[in-house]
């Protein structure tokens, strides 16, 4: 059980430590919580009218901790607790992290120095709300896209400030992405999280589905969004998609369809952005297609950015289940863990998206991906069930133990975690961590 008082107390530090600093460098990850996480901190930044820069990075390695030699004032959001190479910033360095930390270098405001799991009960852009009390909203997408629902301990409590606020209201809904967005056919063909053998990627059969049902796909010559359904038309369509996925693939996965939904009233009605899931893939799609800065823009509300964002949301979807096409024929089972081999087929910025929606099914085994990186190193991502990490499996450590055995970084949660190793050395790689498992 957690320090909540102590937790606090640092977050309290923290935020004077930012006080003081005149004209920071915000160094935040590429990924929906580090977004989030730096786009919390931004906004704080320019409410007190202070100077800042920002920087997107994916990792913090050597080369960026010598780089960084000449600045004064750092905060890194997202990123830096698990670094071995944190011990060479210098001035003065604040992080707002919840990764497992190698070190206790600096001021960290981090949940895990505080006896909390940053896996799943606070992410990085929770830890930045606790901190700046503001954007309790971000706070809330930061730990959707870091996959921490069913929200629990310091993430319930964020959670709960917000509905009190009037920034978010909970209901037990439809998981299925483009509630707000997707005209009804569209919401149901391309359905990929979860995905719905026989419905998804079928245009013909999601027709023939509503039609069957009785809902009318348009209203007014409007096309008819899963948002516009009456109460009943609701019930009879999730109804029929659970009755539909617990025959064609388990009861278990017809239960994953539905789950607490968190609206977020004060952002762009009828859009990705007042559904917290939706608002995660977007800012998901946004770093990982190389423009983090946008979805900084988009969180900050500036003119303009939703609109470029969403063509790189489509971009992002169909990279994604290209991906999962692909993963699904290729998967290997190594004995303790299912392997991917993914080198030349899936960008290492999504690599591990696509290990996560593997999980759909309930693995009984870790996930172990890989892809290529820029500059030719072998990226690695890791993903396990959290009745794994019950059982004792860590693999923040494992990654972090057997990339460092090959002269390679990584690290993470329990969880979910990544690595980066040279190509010539995979199979050492593969043999430590299986040793490790």
């Amino acid at each position: 059980m957690g320090n909540v008082q102590s937790f606090f107390s640092r977050c309290e530090e923290a935020l004077a430590l930012a006080s003081r600093m005149e004209n920071p460098l915000l160094i935040y990850h590429y990924d929906c919580d580090g977004i989030a996480c730096g786009s919390i901190i931004a906004g704080w930044l320019e409410s007190l009218k202070k100077p800042y820069d920002m920087l997107s990075v994916r990792k913090l390695d050597e080369e960026l901790a010598q780089s960084l030699g000449q600045r004064k004032e750092l905060i890194l959001a997202d990123v830096g607790s698990g670094s071995a190479f944190l011990e060479q910033l210098k001035g003065d360095v604040l992080i707002i992290d919840h990764h497992q930390p190698a070190h206790k270098a600096h001021l960290q405001a981090n949940p895990h120095l505080f006896g909390f799991d940053g896996g799943s009960e606070l992410s990085a852009a929770g830890c930045a709300y606790f901190v700046f009390r503001q954007a309790v909203d971000l706070g809330i997408v930061g730990a959707v896209g870091d996959i921490q629902q069913p929200f629990c301990s310091l993430n319930r409590l964020m959670l709960e400030e917000a509905v009190r606020q009037g920034a978010a209201a909970i209901s037990t809904d439809l998981l299925l992405f483009g509630k707000n967005s997707r005209p009804l056919i569209q919401f149901l063909e391309y359905a990929d999280e979860p995905y719905i053998p026989g419905i998804s990627g079928n245009r013909e059969n999601c027709i023939r589905l509503l039609s069957e049902l009785g809902i009318e796909l348009k209203e007014n010559e409007n096309w008819r969004t899963y948002y516009d359904l009456k109460p009943d038309e609701k019930r009879r369509l999730v109804s029929a998609l659970a009755d539909y996925v617990s025959l064609r693939v388990s009861p278990e996965a017809a239960c994953q369809l539905t789950g607490e939904v968190i609206s977020l009233s004060r952002r762009q009605p009828h859009t990705e952005l007042c559904d917290a899931s939706e608002f995660s893939t977007l800012l998901n799609a946004c770093g990982r297609n190389g423009q983090p800065q946008l979805g900084v823009a988009v969180c900050l509300s500036r003119p303009g950015a939703y609109e470029k964002a969403q063509a790189l949301l489509a971009e992002h979807r169909r990279n994604l289940r290209d991906g999962i096409s692909f993963a699904a024929q290729n998967i290997q089972d190594l004995g303790k863990f299912l392997f991917l081999d993914a080198r030349g087929v899936i960008a290492d910025s999504i690599i591990g998206v696509v290990a996560g929606m593997l999980f759909i099914g309930q693995r009984e085994k870790p996930i172990l991906a890989i892809s290529l990186d820029e500059s030719g190193k072998i990226k690695l991502s890791a993903r396990a069930t959290r009745k794994l990490v019950r059982q004792g499996l860590n693999l923040g450590k494992i990654l972090s133990e057997s990339s460092l055995a090959v002269g390679g970084v990584g690290g993470g949660h329990n969880i979910a975690a990544g690595a980066t190793i040279p190509p010539e050395r995979l199979d050492e790689f593969l043999l430590e961590f299986s040793k490790r498992l």
